[in-house]
Order: structure tokens, then C-alpha cells, then sequence
């Protein structure tokens, strides 16, 4: 049966001028986590990213690492959500204990809850948006092939919510505690696509614990 390995981007440039762009720990675990997909030998991996920079640029990064040669295919439906725009509408003011996390985990469920979403996506075009794109590509992998997905956490944690059936809390939840260069892993069959493993992130233990980060 095939396998979807779906990868979150690296470490991505915070406070920066330009967030989309990897920072150098963000290019080190591309690398590591292409060491480690190397290692499990997919099959004739079919590789596929968003079309945002640290997405586009974590997947050749990990193709370099792990010796893929296929094309790159890119579809804007593996895209993270505009955080920055989802802050500026939905946050409350900020508090001095409250984290940006916090503030994010706020702002993103008060998305899910709102019915209208006006002057934006909804969250449920989102995730549905984010459905689709997993099902095409299942669609298009034979028995022997798998598949490399460079997404991000908010992608992932959509998808594994609506794999699971879990509610907008438990969306939140696990879009919290996502890894960067993680490997969220998805088996193929007859019956449809099942998650198998989320988060995976051993490639980040003992010597590597350093490139360990969520944000």
C-alpha cells in the first residue's frame, strides 16, 4: 500500500522582515529529516510542496538529503494559512503572560468557530481545500509508489482532524505541538487514506536535540 509521508517545513525566519524564508537551523533540519526519509526507502517517492518559499525550499533540500530525483510538483492547496492576517482579526490584545502561541491558539480557533469569516478563507474552505489535495494524490499513487509532502503545521493538524473526526479543540492541539521537519506518515488502501503515525520526530533525539524546535 502506498505511504504519504507529510513533511512540516523547517524552522522558518520569526520576527524577521520575511517570515517565509528558512533560517539556518530551518536548512539544517530539512537536511536531517531528508537523511531520515533516505533511510526508511520509499518507493519511487512522488514529491510535492506549497507553493511558499520554506515549503518549495525544505523539499529540495530534502531531496537533495535523501538522493530523490523526481520532479518537484507544487499545488498552493498544501499552503499554510496567513497567521500574520489571522492575528491582526482574531487575537485579543496582547497580555504580558500570554505567549504568541497562545495568541495564535486564540486566533485560530475563534477562525474555526466563525461561520462567515468575512474578508478571508473560511476555515472550513481550508480544510476542505486541504482534503482534496490529499485525495488527488492518492488517487494518482499506484501500489508500488509513495509520496514526500512539504507542508506546514496548520495543513497538518486539518488534516489529521478530519482523518480522526476530532473537534476544533483538538485541531488546536495538535497544530501546537507540531515539530518542524516532522514526519506525519499516511497509509493508502482500499478502504481510503488512515493516519498512521503524526509527528514523528526521533530524527531530532539524542545529538540532534538541538534542532529540535515548534516555531
Amino acid at each position: 500500500m502506498p505511504l504519504i509521508c507529510l513533511v512540516r517545513h523547517g524552522q522558518a525566519s520569526f520576527a524577521a522582515e520575511d517570515y517565509d524564508v528558512l533560517s539556518d537551523l530551518g536548512r539544517a533540519q530539512a537536511t536531517v529529516v531528508g537523511q531520515e526519509l533516505a533511510r526508511r526507502g520509499l518507493r519511487d517517492p512522488y514529491l510535492v510542496s506549497g507553493t511558499l518559499s520554506r515549503q518549495r525550499d525544505t523539499a529540495h533540500l530534502v531531496a537533495d538529503a535523501a538522493g530523490f530525483k523526481q520532479p518537484l510538483h507544487q499545488d498552493a492547496r498544501w499552503n499554510e494559512y496567513d497567521h500574520l492576517a489571522l492575528l491582526a482579526r482574531y487575537a485579543p490584545s496582547p497580555q504580558d503572560s500570554q505567549s504568541m502561541q497562545d495568541l495564535l491558539d486564540h486566533a485560530l480557533l475563534a477562525w474555526m468557530r466563525d461561520p462567515d469569516a468575512t474578508g478571508g478563507q473560511a476555515w472550513a474552505a481550508f480544510a476542505e481545500g486541504a482534503a482534496a489535495a490529499l485525495a488527488e494524490l492518492s488517487a494518482v499513487l499506484g501500489r508500488g509508489r509513495d509520496a514526500v509532502v512539504v507542508t506546514s503545521g496548520g495543513l497538518l493538524a486539518a488534516l489529521c482532524g478530519t482523518l480522526l473526526s476530532l473537534p476544533y479543540d483538538g485541531v488546536v492541539a495538535l497544530n501546537r505541538v507540531t515539530v518542524n521537519a516532522s514526519v506525519t506518515t499516511l497509509v493508502v488502501g482500499g478502504s481510503g487514506t488512515t493516519l498512521l503515525t503524526f509527528n514523528e520526530h526521533a530524527h531530532f533525539a539524542g545529538d540532534r536535540r538541538h534542532l529540535l524546535t515548534y516555531r
